[in-house]
Order: structure tokens, then sequence, then C-alpha cells
């Protein structure tokens, strides 16, 4: 299937590892100029991206940065990928809404709303006069609000409202943008010594090689294990793709059947 995007140009935040990384990947083998956005910046991103930008998209002057840099450097945009997200798993705490300081809540939003908002901003004049495709990756927390570190349920929740908001007034410019919304999916976040994964570990008295194993019982998964980066980045280049054209302000889950609701 011709996905029709060679020669296009792409900005992928979070780029450096894990699902970013991964659909940095997916796009420059569909012929995609992409501009990786990070923190730090790889050696596995620089081989795969035409131009690397070293920000922190918490902020907006980080944000408003990155987008100019990635304009000066490819020309214009016609995809946007919006992945940074998550937390820093040593910076997390773990607990009920009585035991988190008001810091994580504002960490949370800043990173995975906030961060998204003003990347998006930037960058909305030059995807519209491309008439390009904004994919902002969620998670499947937004239907499960009680799951997770206090504060990311509810900022992925915003996230998802705010990116219908945005299909429902750029798609008549001919604009789509989608959400994909993934459940547990093997990166660093699950099983690097620092991400969330092993906090949650600790806190169950396992290995995390063995909490790892055990979640797809745990959680219910149909499919019977967690998801790959790559599957999910597969996901995200179809919906950037002309195949998907008329596909506008979904929300597609990949999860292996852990939300169990219509």
């Amino acid at each position: 299937m011709d996905l029709g995007l060679n020669g296009k140009t792409a900005l992928v935040t979070g780029a450096s590892r894990g699902i970013g990384l991964a659909v940095a990947e997916a796009l420059a083998d569909e012929g995609v100029r992409v501009v990786g956005v990070a923190r730090t910046i790889t050696p596995e991103l620089e081989k795969v991206a035409a131009a690397t930008v070293s920000a922190d998209l918490s902020t907006t002057e980080g944000a408003v940065a990155a987008v100019t840099s990635a304009l000066e450097q490819v020309g214009g945009l016609d995809i946007l990928v919006n992945n940074v997200g998550g937390g820093d798993g040593d910076k997390l705490t773990l607990g009920g809404f009585l035991d988190i300081p008001d810091e994580q809540w504002r960490n949370m939003f800043d990173l995975n709303l906030f961060g998204v908002v003003s990347t998006t901003r930037a960058a909305l004049p030059s995807l519209i006069e491309r008439k390009g495709a904004v994919v902002n990756v969620a998670s499947i927390n937004s239907r499960l609000p009680a799951v997770g570190p206090v504060g990311y349920s509810e900022a992925k929740s915003a996230l998802s409202s705010f990116s219908k908001r945005l299909s429902e007034e750029f798609g008549p410019a001919g604009v789509r943008v989608n959400t994909v919304s993934p459940g547990v999916v093997r990166t660093s976040i699950w099983d690097g010594s620092e991400g969330i994964g092993a906090k949650l570990a600790a806190a169950n008295g396992l290995a995390q090689d063995d909490f790892l194993a055990a979640i797809p019982e745990h959680f219910g998964i149909a499919s019977g294990r967690i998801s790959e980066a790559d599957e999910v980045a597969a996901l995200v280049t179809f919906l950037a793709s002309e195949q998907a054209a008329n596909i506008v302000g979904a929300d597609l889950v990949i999860d292996g059947g852990t939300v169990k609701t219509l």
C-alpha cells in the first residue's frame, strides 16, 4: 500500500526513544523528512532524522523554539506527531490523591497537555497552509481515570478533549487531527530501571521482569501480551497518511483489548 508520504515533512516530539523513536523510524522509512525533538538527542534518532532539535517541551518557550527550528530546517510541516508525554519516573510519587503534591499535577499537565498546546499552536499555520495532519499520542488512561499515577490519566483525558476540539475547528480547513491511545507498550517507561514499571514492581514487592510478565493477566489484556512500539508507530504513520484522508477526530485505541467498554 502506497501511503503517499514520500517527500513530506514531519515534526515528531519525544523522538529519542520508545514510541517517538519508532514513529520517527516508520515515517523515515516512508520517505518522510523527520525533525525529531527531545530533551536529549540519541544516536538512534540522529540516524533516522533529517534534523534534530533539543528542547524542553514542557515549557512554552521550548515548544515554540522547537517548531521555529523545525520550520527553518525543513521549510514547512505536513505532519505533527505530539508524542512527548508521560513523566520522569524518578520524579513520580505513587499513592492516592491526598499523597500527591500539587507539583506533580502541574508537571503532568505541563508535559502532557500544555506542551502539546504550545507546540500545536506554533505549528498550525504551516499545517493549515499544507493541509496537513496532527496525531496526538494519548493513552487508554484517558478512559480509565482512576488508573496510573495521580494526574496522568487526567492530563491524557484533557489531551483527548483538546484533540477533538482541534479536529472540529480545523477539519474544515483541511487539517486532520486524530488521537492514538496506547495501552501498555514495551518501552523504557515499563522495562527501564527508572520508569514507572520499576516503581510499580517495587511497590508490589516483585522483580521487574516478573511484574512485566504478569501485566497481561493482571490488566485483562485479551491478546495476552503488551504492545510493541513499532505497532503503535505503524498506526500513527497510517493516520498521518493519505490513506486515512477521511479519518478526522478519531481516538484509536491500541491496547490488545485492555479497555472493555464500547
